[in-house]
């Protein structure tokens, strides 16, 4: 099965974004990758909260910052530990809170002694003294809150810069208060709620590690079933073992690969290699078409269960409209197959029967129930039904007791500009389309704002390419080229063009490299080296 890895879940809540009094926002677009929380932010600025924008391109949010750091892509490590080297060196940390909650502090602090600004600058691009007025706003005007996305953790050093921003709160003491804390904003509906229930290869529910031995007793006692102890594969390390003849078949459930996986060439080619695919869906996408069988699914609208968002909250969904045709609710579904595979335990007749298993297997759930969601949402960790949730991670410890500091070295990406592909492409979403356009494809008035994939380029690059705005130019990169539309623009430094992945037609992925951070296996799709030419008239690079 196909599953994704992603950032963790926010410690704090949404509605506490806007009564902070300073917003870090690092790695994410979130007026249009996340417009809905995104409006909390301006609330906290027009109360007299600072903002902090990081990012390489002129987002919306750089309109409300008092401060925008425009960072070379993937210097995030340079950048975070010059902020921290500068609260450190000016006394600036929360000694009260890191003597009490952390533990590492003085070998953190001894990794920083010969850190350079100078160095922090030259990597990231951003000059000191702004390094050190966001460090000073950041360290002294709390509470403080850091909002993240995929643009911190999609590089070959993502854990190391989810670590950074980590090292970066506990300094300040930023961690388990109101409107503070370290808040990964989930880039789909119930991401979340899948990586809670087991959707990442190296867990069980709840988090759960597959290698704990009291962990697989667990589960396999609950299950009847023997249960291996060894990790499984991420959808990288999938492509990967099917090109190696370790994969034969594959079943995907509402994922995308072709559009959706660095490297796009190298995933289609490896699903049209294997010697059986199902796919599971409620469109026709890039990845039905290759497959052998396709399993119409439902859509939100059409079932019964429950999401889990982006705070934690776990909320119920209900059933609005018929189901259409032969389309059947995915848990149905894959409880069908595994009966008819000769596996036990999947008599289940209602998605609430499926809740009731979760609460007793997952600490986190366990008190959350269908008879207390029909009363609103519930935010775990919920250990048992009196508790209410819990809004607030971390208030007086953190998971493993003491929050370990960690020193981290600055590692460059994977793939830098060249003679060859002098410029850096990243990617991102837009607004008003949405991951591959599954479904808002099919909208006609979304289309009507968003129709086609362009690539937008700095003037001063576009004019020494010869490259005018709405002219169609072919991007290449090391693993393959494609055509898009220029859109010539300053939101974008020199040197760096960006594109949205939503569109089959210029699918931008089938640029992006593969290689992946060695821990969450992320590959990094926000830094590869392209050249772009205009479609007719090759020109000269460099």
């Amino acid at each position: 099965m196909v599953t994704s890895f992603g950032s963790g879940a926010m410690t704090n809540s949404i509605k506490e974004i806007g009564d902070c009094a300073c917003i870090l926002a690092i790695g994410t677009n979130t007026s249009e990758a996340h417009p809905v929380i995104a409006l909390e932010i301006p609330k906290a600025v027009n109360k007299g909260g600072k903002l902090i924008v990081v990012n390489p391109r002129e987002i919306r949010l750089t309109r409300w910052a008092d401060i925008w750091l425009r960072q070379t892509p993937g210097s995030d490590v340079a950048l975070l530990n010059g902020m921290a080297k500068v609260i450190i060196d000016e006394g600036l940390y929360d000694k009260e809170f890191i003597e009490a909650r952390c533990e590492n502090f003085e070998a953190f602090k001894e990794s920083l002694k010969s850190f350079d600004l100078d160095f922090a600058e030259k990597m990231s691009g951003v000059p000191k003294d702004k390094i050190v007025e966001a460090a000073r706003v950041y360290a002294t005007t709390k509470p403080a809150a850091i909002l993240y996305t995929m643009g911190i953790t999609q590089h070959t050093h993502g854990t190391d810069n989810v670590m950074a921003i980590a090292n970066l709160a506990m300094l300040t003491g930023n961690i388990g208060k109101p409107s503070s804390g370290v808040n990964p904003l989930r880039g789909q509906n119930n991401v979340q709620g899948a990586c809670d229930m087991g959707g990442l290869p190296n867990v069980y529910t709840g988090y759960q590690n597959v290698a704990v031995p009291e962990v697989k007793q667990k589960f396999e006692t609950a299950w009847g079933a023997k249960l291996s102890e060894k990790p499984g594969l991420t959808v990288t390390e999938m492509i990967d073992a099917i090109h190696d003849g370790r994969i034969k078949a594959m079943y995907i459930i509402g994922e995308n690969p072709p559009l959706s996986e660095a490297d796009a060439t190298h995933a289609l080619a490896a699903l049209r290699k294997l010697d059986f695919l199902v796919v599971q869906d409620i469109f026709s996408t890039e990845t039905t078409v290759e497959a052998d069988v396709v399993l119409p699914a439902v859509t939100f609208a059409e079932k019964d269960g429950t999401f889990t968002n982006t705070e934690r909250r776990v909320q119920r969904v209900r059933k609005a409209v018929e189901t259409p045709g032969d389309a059947r609710v995915d848990w149905w579904i894959t409880s069908q197959l595994a009966k008819h595979m000769g596996a036990k335990g999947f008599d289940f007749q209602s998605a609430e029967e499926i809740m009731t298993e979760i609460n007793k297997l997952t600490p986190s759930y366990a008190g959350i129930t269908y008879p207390r969601l029909e009363k609103g949402g519930i935010q775990w960790p919920c250990p048992n039904t009196e508790h209410p949730g819990t809004p607030i991670l971390h208030t007086t410890q953190f998971s493993r007791g003491k929050g370990k500091f960690m020193p981290i070295s600055y590692r460059p990406p994977a793939e830098l500009p060249d003679a060859e592909y002098p410029l850096i492409l990243t990617t991102g979403r837009g607004l008003y389309q949405y991951h591959t356009g599954t479904m808002t494809r099919k909208v006609k008035g979304l289309n009507s704002l968003q129709g086609e994939g362009t690539v937008e380029i700095n003037p001063t690059d576009a004019e020494r390419l010869g490259i005018k705005d709405g002219e169609m130019v072919t991007i290449a990169s090391r693993r393959g080229s494609i055509t898009a539309k220029a859109q010539v623009t300053k939101v974008n430094p020199v040197g760096v063009v960006y594109m949205n992945f939503h569109f089959g037609e210029s699918a931008v992925n089938i640029l992006t490299n593969p290689a992946y951070d060695p821990v969450a296996k992320i590959p990094e799709f926000k830094v590869c080296a392209v050249k772009i030419e205009k479609i007719g008239e090759p020109v000269k690079v460099g």
